[in-house]
Parts: C-alpha cells; structure tokens; sequence
C-alpha cells in the first residue's frame, strides 16, 4: 500500500485541456512550438526537464511534450484544420497554469480557445 502525503503536504493537480480553433501558419512551425513550449513552462513556474518534438513533414504538423519535473505540456497541431490541442499537467498551487496557456495562445494567436479544468490528486476530493 502507497503512503498518502500527510495532510500538511496534500497534492494538488491540475490539467488543463485547451482546444485553439482558427490558428494560423504558426501550427507548423517547430522552432516557434519549441520555443513557446519552453516559455509556457517558465511562465507557469516549471522546471522543464526535457522538450520533445515530432513534425510530420509538409503541411502534417507537429506533435510535442515538454517533459516537466512537474509534470507536463503537450501539442498535437492540425494546420490543415487550423486546430491544436493542448494538454497542461501541472502539480502543486504554485504553478500558473493560466499563464502558461496564455503563452500558447499568444504564440498561436487562435480566434477560438476552449478550455476544460479538472483536479487531480487530493484537490479531486477522490483520494481524500
């Protein structure tokens, strides 16, 4: 059996999905995703440990994961749909999770952002 973290030192995730409808040419460009990927972490006060990145060829996309001693974030773009989902895990309070989706957004400038927010760990009230 696991041990719980003591009540004085609870988890407390977040994961952040984030679909951008209607963005531009920046869906295809790999050094530009690295690099927002990058500062997304900073943003939101994350320790990147790791940013792997795959680009389909032509018009086909990217696919990425910045590995974060806190967990991470990831993209799968569409530019033949103008789409990218967007995948935030951050662990702990500390963390802004809304900054680093504000840097995405600012790099991708889509007219269209939905988000879903869901607790993970203790927060989610499942493991209390």
């Amino acid at each position: 059996m696991m041990d719980r973290p003591s009540p004085a030192q609870p988890y407390d995730g977040r994961h952040l999905l984030a679909d951008l409808h209607n963005c531009g040419a920046q869906l295809d460009d790999v050094k530009l995703i690295e690099s927002a990927l990058r500062e997304a972490a900073q943003a939101a006060g994350a320790t990147v440990l790791d940013v792997r990145l795959h680009h389909f060829g032509g018009r086909q996309g990217v696919t990425g994961v910045a590995l974060l001693a806190e967990s991470h974030i990831s993209i799968h773009s569409w530019p033949e749909h103008r789409y990218a989902a967007l995948d935030f895990f951050l662990c702990g309070k500390r963390h802004d999770i809304d900054a680093a989706l504000a840097v995405m957004v600012a790099a991708l400038a889509p007219g269209d952002v939905r988000t879903s927010l869901v607790e993970r760990g203790y927060a989610s009230g499942v493991l209390a």
